[in-house]
């Protein structure tokens, strides 16, 4: 590196190859043997390709001190120039690999050398702390999941744990303790600096600013395939930096399919847009006659279980349709009769818990079913008749919530599931608000609309099947509780429950817009 520090690598090779490859260069902290290369290394050595795969900073040999995320544009420029000098280097250079590898990607991808000729940056974000701390509130079962991994994957115990993954009573204890600054010890024995900074400086830009690429996204000049799943946790930040790119007059390639972070189905899609793709592009085979070419945008739509081309995201043809929610539980398109508010209770001492969606675990996030926390008393739940035709809704899914709360520190979490014919529910998508006194602005009864952003979908309700809307006002620990106390939420010590009701009625109409056109 430029600082001499001393990165190890290997390069991996089919045993059988005539001539020179192009090259994928792969930057890790997770090491590169073992399950792990085999998952992420070897999908690309199988499609024609040699895979540079290097341990980032600090790990598994490599020199240096880890600290997540801060070292990767000085160390991923050097390691591309030593990579371009190499004997056995042909000329062509693409970047892939997800997660923290796809964030190495966009560490560097305004600055690239003419020898790169495509990234493939899969289930990431150019912000990458955004799955650990937004401004709604810290993501707490992610940053726990993964300090716990940073933790032991060195360990003679490693192969088990990257097998069996954190343990969920160790999770709830360090997730339930407070202040939560001692949840790091509490599960790793000692403070681990990243975390102390992810909890304390939450999504605050200035300490984040130097691994904060959101802008560099606009100056990338080679072609971008962006591979992500609709339950990873970086789905809505992703399509961000797709749009960023759009904006800019790039023409990046899209992939959403029905996964969760740690699906090995998302390795292989980048394995396979770097073979039918990227292979033409390093000249390696000739590129695929246009009405062969797949669209640019190709997403899964879950309930129909079918691949779907579009032009661009979000797709042209749907519209936000209002689902009011009613009295009695009801949702529907019509507007709401007068009614009185709902109530609930949230008690941050035994705060509703979270159930499947995008979290970091690759048992636990996902689509799941929801009747037991459905039964919980601070879950409310709205739920349409039952559907006279399909319907399909592909977009960005918005709440507006009108909300008062005993506690002017409290949060709004809302979920979207759909309901079978035997009453199962599973979750689509959904989204989580923090309110803040005055943030947003109350009516003179103390009422306030709470606007949530929910993560996007593409989803086919099937005809006889029922759309259910949960409000709550927690999904822990997906997201860390809010105390209700108003201290801040890394350092507060006292919890104080929240008496909250939700209006319905003309003058305070609660509602989700779904982006839907009738299937054909």
């Amino acid at each position: 590196m430029d600082d001499g520090i001393v990165l190890l690598a290997d390069r991996l090779a089919p045993a059988r190859r005539s001539g020179s490859l192009p090259t994928v260069l792969m930057r890790s902290p997770y090491g590169r043997q073992g399950a792990l290369a085999t998952m992420f290394a070897r999908p690309y050595v199988r499609s024609g390709f040699q895979v540079v795969f290097q341990s980032v900073r600090g790990t598994f040999g490599s020199g240096g001190e880890f600290e997540p995320f801060r070292h990767e544009r000085a160390d991923g420029l050097a390691t591309i120039d030593w990579v371009t000098r190499q004997p056995w280097f042909d000329g062509n250079l693409v970047l892939a690999g997800s997660s923290y590898l796809g964030y190495t990607q966009w560490a560097v991808a305004d600055a690239l050398p003419p020898a790169v000729k495509a990234v493939i940056p899969a289930v990431t974000s150019a912000q990458i702390i955004d799955a650990f701390a937004r401004p709604e509130g810290v993501r707490l079962d992610t940053l726990l999941r993964w300090s716990h991994l940073i933790k032991v994957q060195e360990s003679p115990w490693r192969l088990l744990a990257t097998l069996v993954g954190l343990g969920e009573r160790s999770l709830r204890r360090a997730a339930s303790t407070l202040p939560l600054t001692d949840s790091d010890r509490r599960l790793l024995g000692r403070r681990w600096s990243f975390f102390q900074q992810a909890v304390t400086h939450d999504s605050e830009a200035k300490h984040w600013a130097d691994v904060d690429h959101r802008d560099a996204v606009a100056k990338v000049n080679v072609p971008v395939s962006l591979v992500a799943g609709w339950y990873d946790l970086f789905l809505p930040y992703q399509l961000r930096d797709y749009r960023a790119l759009v904006e800019a007059g790039k023409q990046p390639r899209l992939t959403v399919g029905p996964w969760v972070h740690a699906s090995p189905a998302i390795s292989a899609c980048g394995a396979r847009e770097a073979r039918e793709w990227a292979l033409p592009l390093c000249g390696a085979i000739e590129p695929a006659e246009p009405d062969e070419r797949r669209a640019p945008v190709r997403l899964f739509v879950t309930g129909r279980a079918e691949w779907r081309d579009f032009d661009a995201w979000p797709p042209a043809g749907y519209r936000p349709v209002r689902w009011n929610l009613g009295p009695a539980g009801r949702l529907g398109t019509d507007p709401a009769p007068s009614s009185g508010p709902d109530r609930y209770r949230y008690d941050p001492a035994d705060p509703t818990p979270a159930v499947g969606g995008p979290i970091f675990s690759p048992i636990k996030a996902g689509r799941k079913n929801n009747r037991r926390l459905e039964s919980r008393p601070d879950v409310l739940c709205y739920t349409s008749p039952p559907l006279e035709r399909d319907l399909e809704i592909v977009g960005e899914v918005t709440a507006e919530i009108w909300l008062r709360s005993s506690r002017p520190h409290t949060d709004l979490f809302v979920r979207v599931c759909e309901v079978d014919t035997r009453g199962r529910s599973h979750n689509i998508c959904d989204g989580i608000a923090a309110v803040l006194p005055g943030q947003p602005i109350p009516d003179r009864d103390g009422v306030s609309r709470v606007e949530v952003t929910l993560w996007p979908a593409a989803h086919q309700f099937r005809r006889g099947q029922r759309i259910r809307v949960q409000i709550s006002s927690g999904a822990h620990p997906a997201y860390a509780r809010n105390p209700g106390s108003g201290e801040p939420r890394a350092t507060a010590t006292t919890l104080h429950p929240a008496e909250q009701e939700i209006f319905h009625d003309p003058d305070r109409p609660s509602a989700v817009f779904l982006p839907a056109r009738e299937a054909p």
